[in-house]
């Protein structure tokens, strides 16, 4: 890539931007519009537009953002982005902190030195990047004293890495503390989860063993018992029932809609009862549709009582008339057997995984190294690929493997485009498929818990990132460019990867410039949703429950959001020394990243859970893993370029090693649990346990008929043999 291409990129990304940003101002200020940029609001009865339509300035957003509190964020959208907008906040301080002093000391050291004009080929750039290679250490000559201002720069990252952490740790402590003592009710602060039951003995059902057990260790805060049970064929039978209410719903909309239009008695819609709808016999649809949803309603209420009774399992949630106690709970051993009367903290109930909850206690163990097994199979196989993209995807490489595509790639106007973006667009739509394969891993470890499973796919994609992007990349690329020089001196492999880092840190620019002009540009004018919605309110929906799952937003999606924001602080913490023109790039990202999703969680995102922070000691594990990568990377590149004083880097990772273990004893703990003294606070009312009970029950299990006194009477029958008292 030349120099002239990198800076055609950076335009380009940037009018991307701009006319992805004007559409946005245009676009959300249309009232048709307002349930895809506003959803957040609307949901919460709010005006989507603060101060009135009329009045609005188009750059507004911009100032509500920067203007908005933590409290504003945690009013909207949670605990949890709260905490995410910790994390970036504390990213975007540390590249801050350490840009002032590695860009006013580094840069006029490394371009006022002359190694590149001494040796043009210090560089996998082939001497057709030279300008910015003279602004990296590509350009100080090996064993040069200007080294010591590199080696002290790797120490102050490290050391504002330390300090920002540490300081974000304890804030986002008292986030969780004080969102975990608010004197409102919440469900899952009076239950505990209770795994691996041991068999039951004759004459004993599953109720009365847990209401025993539990009765005794906790006689007077125990309230009741609900035993999981396999909703396998009920779940299927209320998932049929929805769908009939559904398409009832949608022909009583149609119906309707053909009154309105000047029908006083209306056309009724008709279908035929065969295969999809396009044979069979010829029926009145609300009439049919009404008729269904009878006869599936009686089924499924006969099958809600056999499942009550016949069909329970070997797990429950135990519900505690005080928060202290369901803590206290939570963090005993309850058994001498590791492998009896697992105890945790319960769930919210719409982060229940109800199929996970009975696997068994050595089976999710081997479950969980399988799927380590296949994670790491993952990463080594799509290494392989990767490296190869990155290899191939450049025009010279391009020229020599697909020759027929010359006359097209040297074109001034295409050969410029596809040189800023190709090789990072490779990538990109590469990494794009991964991320679904990680959930369903993560899944099937026997996690119970939705947000759970986030953050374990969450950190399988970050190490797969870093393996893949961050080492993959530098190699793949490396290897494929110097085979012939590594064919011929196989001893040389070490250095030249080293050497190769300077050059390499040009396209990791290109990818985090394209990441934030054109993937912020997107997120922020969400065109794709935007057309998806318009599309289907033409054509596909007619009930207003059709319309609203055309413009839900859902959540800020952490499992990819995370793991992307790790490997750009990954990749700018690596070349921050190396190559120092790459930090603005990582203010840039995390500072408009900021912004942009400051708007999305306070208008557009809807959390789909609240874990309270729970991702926080995840994320800071990564930042460490991504500070002990550049420490490590930075010891072997001075070992490489032979500079006497390398040792002294040395104590560097090891001292990362002891401040990771610092936090985690200080801290991780109270994210595991909930410490006494927060759950002792009390609360503003008393709890309605009856409803904190109900608020678990499966849908599929709720009954529809809450009069029915047969259905009433099968509950007290459970009471005594099922699942629910």
């Amino acid at each position: 890539m030349e120099f002239s291409s990198f800076l055609t990129s950076l335009g380009t990304s940037f009018i991307i931007f701009i006319i992805l940003m004007l559409l946005f101002t245009w676009l959300s200020a249309k009232r048709g519009n307002a349930v895809v940029y506003y959803p957040n609001r609307i949901l919460k009865g709010l005006e989507p537009w603060e101060g009135g339509l009329k009045t609005r300035n188009p750059l507004a957003w911009i100032r509500e953002a920067l203007s908005s509190t933590e409290q504003d964020v945690i009013n909207m959208s949670g605990i949890d982005t709260a905490v995410y907008f910790v994390f970036l906040g504390t990213v975007l301080g540390i590249l801050v902190l350490s840009g002032v002093v590695l860009l006013l000391v580094l840069l006029p050291t490394a371009s006022t030195d002359d190694e590149v004009k001494k040796n043009a080929k210090s560089t996998t750039s082939k001497g057709t990047f030279n300008d910015l290679d003279k602004l990296s250490m590509a350009n100080i000559e090996e064993r040069s004293p200007r080294l010591w201002a590199f080696l002290i720069a790797v120490y102050w990252v490290s050391l504002v890495t330390y300090v920002l952490s540490w300081k974000a740790y304890k804030r986002v402590s008292a986030l969780r503390a004080n969102a975990l003592m608010s004197p409102e009710v919440k469900p899952e602060q009076f239950a505990v989860l209770v795994r691996d039951l041991p068999d039951v003995t004759p004459g004993q059902t599953r109720k009365e063993q847990v209401d025993s057990y539990f009765k005794s260790i906790y006689p007077d805060t125990f309230y009741r018992s609900l035993v999981v049970t396999n909703n396998k064929k009920v779940d299927k039978i209320w998932a049929e029932l929805e769908g009939y209410r559904k398409k009832l719903a949608r022909t009583e909309a149609i119906y309707e809609e053909s009154i309105r239009k000047g029908n006083s008695e209306g056309k009724r819609p008709t279908n035929k009862t065969g295969f999809l709808g396009l044979c069979g016999k010829q029926v009145d649809s609300i009439e049919y549709y009404n008729e269904k949803i009878k006869k599936m309603t009686q089924k499924l209420e006969a099958e809600q009582k056999v499942t009550l009774r016949e069909k329970q399992l070997g797990a429950a949630l135990v519900f505690f008339t005080d928060r202290v106690t369901a803590a206290l709970a939570a963090q005993r051993l309850h058994a001498q057997m590791v492998d009896k009367w697992t105890v945790t903290d319960a769930p919210e109930p719409r982060q229940l995984i109800w199929t996970n909850l009975t696997i068994k206690f050595f089976v999710r163990i081997v479950r969980q190294y399988m799927v380590y097994v296949l994670v790491f199979l993952t990463i080594v196989f799509y290494m392989i690929p990767i490296g190869f993209i990155s290899a191939i995807t450049t025009l010279e490489n391009l020229r020599k493997l697909l020759p027929f595509l010359k006359p097209i790639v040297d074109q001034v106007q295409i050969k410029t485009v596809l040189e800023a973006y190709l090789p990072q667009l490779a990538l990109i739509i590469f990494l794009a498929l991964l991320p679904m394969f990680l959930l369903f891993l993560s899944k099937i470890e026997g996690i119970p818990s939705g947000s759970h499973v986030i953050r374990a796919a969450s950190g399988k994609y970050f190490y797969f990132s870093v393996l893949n992007v961050f080492i993959g990349v530098t190699i793949g690329g490396t290897l494929f460019d110097t085979l012939k020089s590594v064919e011929e001196e196989p001893n040389s492999l070490v250095p030249l990867l080293a050497k190769s880092l300077p050059g390499n840190a040009t396209f990791f620019i290109t990818f985090v410039a394209l990441k934030f002009f054109v993937g912020y540009g997107l997120e922020l004018s969400r065109i794709v949703p935007l057309i998806m919605y318009h599309l289907r309110r033409k054509y596909l929906c007619k009930s207003e429950a059709e319309i609203r799952e055309a413009w839900f937003p859902g959540d800020i999606s952490y499992a990819t959001r995370v793991p992307s924001d790790m490997l750009i602080i990954t990749i700018v913490l690596c070349y921050s020394v190396i190559a120092p023109m790459i930090i603005p790039f990582g203010v840039l990202y995390f500072a408009l990243g900021w912004l942009v999703l400051r708007n999305q969680a306070l208008k557009v995102y809807v959390p789909s859970y609240e874990s309270y922070g729970r991702m926080w000691p995840h994320m800071h594990t990564r930042i460490m893993g991504a500070l002990l990568l550049y420490q490590v990377t930075m010891l072997g590149y001075f070992g490489v370029i032979q500079f006497y004083y390398t040792p002294i880097l040395i104590p560097a990772p090891i001292l990362s090693l002891l401040f990771y273990y610092v936090c985690r004893r200080k801290f991780y703990n109270a994210f595991c649990h909930t410490a006494l003294e927060v759950a002792s606070q009390e609360l503003k009312e008393t709890p309605n346990m009856e409803l904190i009970f109900r608020s678990y029950i499966p849908p599929s299990l709720i009954p529809e008929k809450q009069e029915d006194e047969q259905f009433e009477g099968a509950l007290s029958r459970v009471s005594r043999t099922g699942t629910f008292v």
